[in-house]
């Protein structure tokens, strides 16, 4: 049912009453959710204060055959509590006024390449977006105050470099409270309180309500300060605000208090995986949780660039209650993994979340959900998820860290970690900085067979790039520098995956003495023993993962291929737009063109192979318009582009799968 009430006036005749007071309440009846109460505004002021539910403000309304507009209030039994996120752009009115297309643009790239995923990775949902701002839901108050810092963090990052009357920053409010559920929307006073302090808070900062601070202030990796009591629009009683802003010094962002002694820390990224918690309520659960944990420290501990505690000293820490600064001070890590296990009926939840030991900051976390119908491969299951996406997430936080330390004091280690990044970028000018920062690192230990293979890696690059000028000579480097890495380090994971890499790639190079075998399955052979080496060491590798589907598609599996690739992204969905070309390439091989057009489009970083191999994937279904505005891409990035010179870089064993591919590139128009 729906229900209206109104306050007012009435023509009484006999047992009948009638007037505007009985119209507007059938009226405003019909404004109401299901369930659910409509006030008018009369009957709202009368109420409001004596009853024991809280109506929100619904707007002002026409009402058919009422003169005036009509304000009503809300109430319905459809509500939850949430953690409500209410996120503004600063000054969005001036950026308009000066361009208002450029604005846009940037607020919704700003929304969309930021803001959103940060409320993926802490669990929350975005609930709408506008064209100055947003607003997302969570079920932790903590996770969404722990969202709101990073987003600043972030955009802080984002903006460095950038004219101060240039930079968009954002506000932030977070209020905790009931809504009220409007199909895939939410609305009520928590939400607008959220609106309404957002606004008090400093640019790039973040403004909490009294009933968000009581929940999250001790839980969270910062500081925020007493804001006043402020009396807000539309809001019946005084708020109390609570303020952080990304410009507090960082001294005052943690609360470090322990004297015990600090052991040095390692020349790696290294980590503490505490023993998880047991939060079923059934102490025969404890070995569940302390399982998961010691699973997680033996697969951590087989990726060699991470320094890892033994479970012998983590599980000191079990049941204690201890800060994580007193933790990486003591166990001398700058990372601490911590956890929990909840079993309710035949389900389990276990969370995770990764810590900067020095600051408290969180850098990762991630929830996962499973039906407890094999315990054991629950555990292996999650185990594998969460050692897959650590090393992504400590390698950028370990990044960060390295950008802060001056370049006298920088290692082998940490300029190999610098060089990588530059790889990564893949510009000319990126590969020659890798180049040159690899470099350094081997000059200071000639025996880092990591560097090596590395340098290998950029100078790969470089040839398929067409960076340099005489592709022989940076081909003949590439080998050399992979065959010396793997001369010093044969049980090396990066060694024996960029070898691998290489063979694959050997099959159709031609230069001189380094003439590849005929043969191409003898290549993939060699490269098929090299990535068997690598994946013994360490099958929850996703760089490995991913090697072993690829390498199945250019042996004729495509089917099989598919499903690695998948699996890779799986393992760590933070890269998998990275390795969405390696899907779209096995499903154009399976003949599976929908499918593949589907993976290309995860692709976040488009290069012209990728715009040609989707091309054909349209062409093989006649979307020819589709294909068409895909080839000019392709000509736009690389206008000397052949179809013949392009297949001769695709190492398939089999001529059928070349063949396939030179029809679907042929069907797309591209010149042959």
């Amino acid at each position: 049912m729906r229900i209206g009430i109104n306050l007012g006036d009435v023509i009484i005749e006999g047992d009948d009453i009638y007037g505007d007071g009985v119209n507007v309440a059938s009226r405003i009846e019909q404004l109401s959710q299901p369930g659910g109460v409509a006030l008018s505004a009369t009957a709202y002021e009368h109420a409001v204060g004596k009853v024991n539910v809280d109506f929100v403000d619904g707007g002002k309304h026409e009402l058919k055959n009422i003169p005036k507009s009509v304000r009503v209030y809300l109430w319905s039994d459809e509500r939850r509590p949430a953690a409500i996120l209410v996120v503004g752009t600063v000054d969005f009115s001036r950026f308009m006024a000066k361009d208002e297309t450029r604005t846009l643009i940037a607020v919704k790239k700003l929304l969309k390449e930021l803001f959103g995923p940060r409320v993926v990775e802490h669990r929350g949902r975005v609930v709408k977006l506008s064209d100055d701002g947003a607003l997302a839901e969570f079920s932790s108050v903590v996770d969404a105050v722990e969202c709101a810092v990073s987003v600043q963090r972030d955009s802080a990052d984002r903006n460095a470099g950038v004219p101060a009357d240039r930079r968009i920053e954002m506000r932030i409010g977070v209020n905790l409270g009931d809504v009220i559920i409007e199909g895939d929307g939410i609305c009520g006073d928590v939400v607008n309180i959220a609106s309404r302090i957002e606004q008090l808070a400093q640019p790039g900062g973040v403004a909490l309500s009294a009933s968000a601070y009581e929940k999250a202030a001790e839980k969270v990796s910062v500081d925020f300060e007493k804001g006043g009591e402020h009396e807000l629009k539309n809001i019946a009683k005084p708020v109390s605000v609570y303020l952080w802003s990304n410009d507090v010094p960082a001294e005052r962002q943690s609360k470090i208090t322990s004297t015990k002694d600090t052991l040095p820390l390692p020349d790696k990224p290294s980590i503490a995986v505490l023993p998880f918690d047991n939060m079923s309520g059934d102490p025969e659960q404890e070995y569940f949780a302390d399982g998961v944990t010691e699973d997680i420290i033996t697969e951590l501990s087989r990726f060699q660039t991470f320094f890892v505690i033994a479970r012998n000293s983590s599980f000191a820490y079990k049941g204690k209650s201890t800060i994580v600064q007193d933790i990486g001070r003591e166990l001398g890590v700058l990372y601490v993994l911590e956890g929990s296990v909840r079993k309710a009926g035949d389900r389990v939840r276990i969370t995770a979340q990764l810590i900067e030991a020095a600051k408290g900051n969180h850098i990762w976390a991630e929830r996962y959900d499973r039906e407890l119908t094999d315990v054991f491969k629950i555990q292996d299951d999650v185990t594998k998820c969460i050692v897959a996406a650590i090393p992504g997430r400590l390698l950028d936080a370990d990044l960060a860290r390295i950008k802060r330390k001056p370049l006298a004091d920088l290692v082998a280690y940490d300029y190999t970690i610098r060089g990588k990044i530059h790889h990564h970028r893949g510009t000319k000018e990126d590969n020659a900085e890798a180049l040159r920062l690899l470099g350094k690192a081997i000059e200071i230990d000639p025996e880092f067979a990591e560097a090596y293979a590395w340098q290998s890696c950029t100078f790969g690059q470089a040839q398929a790039r067409g960076f340099g000028n005489n592709q022989e000579e940076l081909f003949a480097r590439e080998v050399e520098t992979a065959e010396k890495a793997l001369s010093l380090d044969v049980n090396n994971i990066t060694c024996q995956w960029n070898m691998c890499e290489l063979q694959m790639e050997w099959t159709n190079r031609a230069f001189g003495e380094l003439r590849p075998l005929s043969d191409v399955s003898a290549r993939l052979e060699q490269a098929d023993l090299h990535h068997q080496k690598a994946f013994s060491l360490n099958p929850n590798d996703p760089r490995i993962v991913a090697q072993r589907g690829e390498l199945l598609t250019w042996q004729g599996n495509p089917i099989e291929g598919a499903e690695w690739a998948r699996q890779a992204m799986r393992l760590d969905p933070y890269e998998a737009p990275g390795r969405a070309h390696l899907l779209g390439r096995a499903l154009y091989v399976a003949r599976d063109y929908a499918a593949a057009i589907e993976a290309f489009e995860k692709i976040r970083v488009w290069r012209y192979g990728h715009h040609a191999e989707i091309a054909a994937c349209y062409a093989q279904l006649e979307s020819n318009e589709q294909a068409r505005s895909h080839t000019r891409e392709v000509l736009r990035l690389k206008p000397d582009f052949c179809i013949a010179d392009f297949l001769q870089r695709l190492p398939f064993k089999e001529s059928k799968d070349h063949e396939h591919h030179r029809e679907g590139l042929c069907k797309s128009g591209l010149p042959e």
